[in-house]
């Protein structure tokens, strides 16, 4: 099995402005040659920042962000990933997209609102976990606040008898105050669930006064870091992922066949 092209983008964003946000994005993508990397890995709100103006910001599935996914994801033969504000049914979602080249895509709606932020009183919690197959390897995503509850974060064994996903991606805005805990987290989240990590997060202040460090990174499934972002810096990084040290790993230390069984209502 070829191993998985990882590129990580951790952008200072323009608050709540899309247009200059996909600029950015434009610029900091132009280095990447067709094909040279598998998967592109945006922040949450990647073309807003965290806001709490959905009615102001929010987008159709139709809208402008998708379209540059879409064309971005075909140019480049890349999947390309990340959070929006979406309205649909007259509702409001921070809502993880996974765009193909084909410009077929997965969503899925945050699950954990972040109520110290005022976040569950403008938008809807999504409801389902969903698993992303892609070039031989099963994906979970996941959007910030989501990190700090490791029951929906469990990593379930199917009716094959092995862990249901093998990479765990957790996009955000996570603010600097709580740099320490992200990091932390990241790494037990690795390790709980035997399956490599992605977190992306944005650095610079958003438009509510909040700093943002950055501290994008990629773990294993033993919480060690394989990538790590330089903090409060604007940039992007490319790591290749083999799942064949997870697979070894997995044979020889199967905790997941020990885990408690349960279900999420």
């Amino acid at each position: 099995m070829k191993p998985l092209s990882i590129t990580l983008v951790q952008p200072n964003l323009h608050w709540e402005n899309p247009v200059k946000n996909i600029k950015l994005y434009n610029k900091m993508l132009s280095p990447l040659q067709k094909g040279e990397t598998d998967l592109i890995v945006l922040p949450e709100m990647f073309s807003t920042g965290f806001s709490m103006k959905p009615s102001k910001l929010a987008e159709e599935m139709n809208g402008f962000s998708m379209q540059w996914m879409q064309e971005t994801a075909a140019s480049l033969k890349v999947a390309i990933c990340g959070s929006l504000i979406i309205k649909e049914k007259n509702k409001y979602f921070n809502r993880f997209i996974w765009m193909q080249p084909n410009g077929k895509y997965f969503h899925y709606d945050k699950r954990h609102l972040f109520r110290m932020g005022g976040e569950e009183k403008v938008y809807t919690a999504g409801k389902k976990k969903i698993i992303i197959p892609f070039k031989g390897w099963n994906i979970c995503p996941f959007v910030c606040y989501d990190l700090r509850f490791p029951v929906w974060s469990r990593n379930k064994t199917t009716y094959a008898g092995i862990p249901e996903y093998d990479l765990g991606i957790y996009v955000a805005n996570w603010p600097s105050v709580r740099s320490f805990p992200w990091q932390q987290l990241l790494i037990a989240r690795a390790i709980e669930n035997q399956s490599y990590v992605v977190a992306v997060n944005r650095v610079g202040e958003d438009g509510s006064g909040m700093m943002h460090d950055g501290y994008s990174t990629i773990l294993d499934m033993t919480g060690k870091p394989l990538l790590q972002m330089k903090p409060k810096k604007q940039h992007i990084a490319t790591i290749k992922l083999d799942k064949q040290p997870l697979i070894d790993f997995r044979k020889k230390f199967p905790a997941y066949k020990d885990a408690d069984q349960f279900k999420v209502i």
